[in-house]
């Protein structure tokens, strides 16, 4: 645990305990930015901030943040170094990409190294708050549009099974899996789980489904309990395996 100020915050945080963020980006008047938008939530707290990859990691050892929300353009060491020597040696904090860059490459290269979210600059102040307590409570979260983007990937890497495979034990087993697994989610989990892995929002999925955005959380929460499901790469594997989402894109 560490102590800032009156307040304790723990390693591992419950939906009640604050969530520390480490702010990674060198331009200091983004950072005052974040710093000032992370001040109007009342479960979030700043509690440093850096301006190279090397700061982000010094800073993580010393103060062990729940999230560090990283950019990828910095002096140094840039994001994507001090993300994976990040998640190398202090396992249970977190990183969220902060960025400008909406490539794909960018995308994969990030989840590669070990962050557990993705988001471009431009998106809404309520989505970054939402990308940090998604992430905080063992989520993972993409900026929409790039979903699509690992589905192809792991698509490339593990294509659908064919027909008539001769392994008719192994086979038997996965349906059982199936069934089982299927049977553990309710039909609106199900749809919840097929809209999150297709890298839709919270507030799209909540539009869509007509529902609140904390019902969407409760539901989405429910999801990765049941399934064991801690990061977007299993999440999408196990959609595409189940029929959740089209495996042609």
């Amino acid at each position: 645990m560490k102590t800032q100020g009156s307040e304790t915050i723990p390693t591992l945080p419950d939906k009640n305990t604050l969530i520390g963020v480490l702010l990674a980006d060198d331009h200091d008047i983004l950072r005052q930015g974040l710093k000032l938008l992370f001040k109007t939530e009342a479960d979030i707290r700043v509690i440093g901030e850096a301006r190279t990859g090397r700061e982000a990691i010094a800073l993580t050892k010393e103060l062990h943040p729940h999230i560090v929300v990283m950019d990828i353009s910095m002096p140094d060491i840039d994001g994507l170094e001090a993300c994976h020597q990040i998640r190398l040696h202090y396992t249970d904090v977190q990183v969220l990409m902060l960025t400008m860059h909406e490539s794909e490459e960018y995308f994969l290269q990030s989840l590669r190294m070990g962050a557990a979210g993705y988001l471009v600059k431009k998106a809404a102040p309520s989505e970054l708050s939402q990308a940090v307590r998604t992430i905080a409570h063992g989520g993972a979260y993409l900026y929409p549009g790039l979903a699509k983007s690992l589905i192809r990937v792991f698509l490339t890497n593990h294509p659908p099974p064919q027909q008539g495979a001769p392994d008719i034990q192994l086979a038997t087993r996965r349906e059982q899996e199936l069934a089982h697994e299927l049977k553990t989610l309710t039909p609106r989990e199900m749809e919840v789980l097929k809209l999150v892995a297709e890298g839709h929002t919270n507030q799209q999925i909540a539009d869509h489904l007509v529902l609140s955005i904390k019902t969407v959380q409760a539901h989405r929460a429910n999801v990765m309990e049941k399934l064991g499901l801690h990061d977007i790469t299993r999440l999408v594997r196990f959609a595409i395996r189940h029929g959740l989402i089209p495996s042609e894109l």
